[in-house]
């Protein structure tokens, strides 16, 4: 009897074990992004480069991946937030000025470095604009009203708001507000419209964020896809630099070069040559040229890196 409760124990243990396997398996981590515009263009381009393949028609709000646990739904980035909050969504690409607007409850699990821009106000170009106090007083419109009235009352500021869901750049010039607090990427949209931007209220990109109802199975599925995503974004920011240099140079050029840990080192055919090997983050290559130049490094090749995994 004792044997028979004893495999009737372990069979059950078993079957826990392999259901919650297979539960995991058959598990889809549901993500969320912006339906149109840059942000989509850049959020798809990283899910791309992280192997994912989305297989989406043209205006569908939902799709599968082939190759990746996880089901995608095309969403306005301004309700984004409370799908997440919701548990509609466990996890969205969406832009961090969204998430302080809408979502401070929410966490972020990994800034993306793409889609940057800025929180700004503006005024037309005639207006004499000296400091903030210029403002006191005044009519702003934005679609970001929260924002605007956290950093007014930083500044001690009183102005009326007047919020709009878009085509706020219009609002001075239909005499609905005297400035306007909204996105700025290159600016050519406030110039057009004959406005100036005098305040940076905030720096923004775009964000992995989190829901605070995601379950574990969804957690497990999260921590292989952020591991993709830091390998494709280290492999963004990094450039592979090989040269050829003297054997007598070698030191002073290792001295010069960052690396991972250290650079490589061959030996060349031509005696008394080495080809040294390293990787250099993109935007401190141009600084070390000179100097590499200077020590006697020749035939410099860089070449961009598809994937990065420490």
């Amino acid at each position: 009897m004792s044997n028979s409760n004893g495999f009737f124990v372990f069979y059950q243990l078993v079957w826990f074990d392999l259901t919650q396997q297979q539960k995991i398996k058959m598990s889809k981590i549901k993500i969320a992004i912006q339906k149109s515009g840059r942000l989509n263009e850049d959020s798809v381009k990283i899910l791309k480069d992280c192997g994912i393949s989305i297989d989406n028609g043209k205006d569908q709000l939902k799709a599968q991946t082939r190759n990746f646990p996880m089901e995608v739904m095309f969403l306005r980035n301004g309700d984004i937030p409370q799908y997440l909050r919701d548990g509609v969504v466990d996890i969205a690409i969406i832009g961090e000025n969204v998430l302080i607007e809408k979502g401070q409850d929410i966490s972020i699990a990994e800034r993306l470095n793409f889609s940057k821009c800025k929180v700004s106000l503006a005024v037309p170009k005639e207006f004499e604009y000296n400091s903030i106090q210029d403002l006191d007083g005044k009519k702003i419109a934005t679609s970001y009203p929260n924002t605007v009235n956290q950093f007014l009352a930083q500044k001690g500021i009183t102005a009326e708001l007047h919020q709009i869901s878009g085509s706020v750049e219009i609002a001075p010039n239909i005499g609905l507000a005297d400035a306007i607090c909204d996105i700025v990427s290159s600016g050519s949209t406030l110039f057009k419209n004959n406005l100036k931007e005098v305040e940076v209220m905030l720096t923004s990109e775009a964000v992995l964020a989190v829901s605070p109802k995601i379950s574990e199975e969804s957690k497990k599925i999260l921590e292989k896809l952020q591991f993709r995503i830091q390998a494709v974004l280290k492999a963004r920011n990094s450039k592979y630099v090989l040269l050829n240099a003297p054997n007598e140079k070698i030191e002073n050029i290792v001295k010069i070069l960052p690396g991972m840990r250290s650079p490589t080192v061959l030996p060349l055919a031509e005696k008394g040559w080495s080809s040294i090997h390293t990787v250099v983050e993109k935007n401190k290559f141009w600084d070390i040229l000179d100097e590499l130049k200077s020590e006697g490094a020749e035939g410099i090749l860089v070449c961009p890196i598809e994937k990065m995994v420490l």
